[in-house]
């Protein structure tokens, strides 16, 4: 009962957060079931699942504060749905899949523990290559449908680091995108496998739900828990090390 409730928890934890920025939480939500042991073909569907709950709660706040850029979104979500779906087809065995995601959940802990809550703004937005976009959306893409992720971790840093779009402009871009990815990815995966979901997946959704409501209106309209970022960042490490031990 007592590690039910730690995972309910770390859910609604990780969806506030990343919520927050416009993100739907697959990694992070990866990190909290590989750590309580869940094996890949359980962990991949229902991290989509809520993935898909959290960025559309998230996309709702963004969009209703006036910072999605239809523009930006285009020309990534063109590209990555179709190889999303085709990286979700893909067998990749459990200790291939388990390396993969550790190097996915280091790289979001990089992001998360380096942000100092001070972000630039660029003074004037850069020139925008549609041709860069595509090229861009598809690699989010595939790497999105293999793992079981939407991509928003990539795409975020891509479009604030470019100039093109500003820190919620990137969130509200980043949470469409994360849907349509794991709407891709949930389907490419139900075409060619019997669906595996965790059997107690209600009430992570219910958690989920609640920490993307929350945490999605304080991204929407209000900055900051720098320490908060920090500490799930170190929790994402603790889980890609336990992969990388598990894998050898």
């Amino acid at each position: 009962m007592l590690e039910h409730c730690l995972i309910y928890l770390a859910i609604f934890f990780v969806a506030l957060l990343y919520s927050s920025v416009g993100h739907g939480g697959a990694s992070g939500y990866l990190a909290v079931l590989s750590i309580f042991g869940f094996i890949p073909s359980e962990m991949a569907l229902s991290a989509l699942i809520l993935n898909l709950l959290v960025s559309a709660v998230s996309f709702i706040a963004f969009r209703s504060s006036g910072s999605f850029r239809f523009n930006l979104f285009w020309p990534f979500a063109l590209s990555s749905i179709p190889f999303s779906f085709l990286g979700s087809l893909l067998p990749v065995s459990d200790k291939v899949y388990n390396i993969l995601l550790s190097s996915i959940l280091i790289f979001a802990a990089y992001r998360l523990i380096k942000f100092n809550g001070k972000i630039n703004q660029p003074e004037k937005k850069k020139e925008f290559f549609v041709f860069l976009a595509l090229v861009l959306g598809g690699i989010i893409g595939f790497l999105s449908g293999l793992i079981g992720i939407g991509g928003g971790i990539f795409l975020s840093p891509i479009l604030i680091l470019s100039g093109w779009a500003d820190v919620k402009e990137a969130a509200a871009i980043s949470a469409l995108f994360i849907w349509v990815n794991s709407t891709a990815g949930i389907l490419g995966r139900l075409s060619h496998i019997s669906p595996i979901v965790y059997a107690g997946l209600l009430p992570l959704i219910i958690s989920a739900f609640l920490g993307g409501l929350l945490g999605s209106r304080f991204g929407a309209y209000q900055w900051s828990h720098l320490t908060l970022r920090r500490l799930l960042g170190f929790v994402l490490l603790i889980a890609a090390f336990k992969l990388f031990y598990i894998s050898f």
